[in-house]
């Protein structure tokens, strides 16, 4: 496995728990009642559903590459979530999902923003 692929299958790790908070949110009957807290998921949503063609074809390049693309939406998503998760529900649930995709979502910039090794094979 290249570099490249390794980087893809990390930031992809990281989304799986980004998945696992918007599906928490969307479920919630806050989501229901709160435009903006249902604008969150969607832009989550929005963030993995980009990278799931590459990720179904192995393209490690096209996949960094679009994530690389949609990393303003979901840093915008997530701090919108920060910022009214407050107002929202202060429930134990919901502050552990800020924590979560929070966690996540500096893994994944962080994975981002370096650059992989070149490989003979790259």
């Amino acid at each position: 496995m290249d570099s490249t692929s390794e980087l893809m299958h990390q930031v992809d790790a990281e989304v799986a728990h980004v998945w696992m908070v918007r599906t928490f949110l969307k479920h919630s009957d806050e989501a229901s009642e709160d435009e903006e807290l249902a604008s969150v998921h969607r832009d989550l949503y929005d963030f993995m559903l980009a990278l799931g063609p590459a990720l179904d074809a192995n393209d490690a390049a096209a996949y960094l590459k679009i994530a690389r693309k949609k990393l303003s939406k979901l840093r915008l998503a997530t701090e919108l979530f920060l910022e009214i998760q407050p107002e929202v529900s202060g429930h134990t649930n919901f502050k552990m999902a800020g924590r979560s995709l929070t966690l996540a979502v500096e893994r994944i910039i962080t994975l981002l923003t370096v650059e992989p090794a070149k490989t003979p094979q790259d």
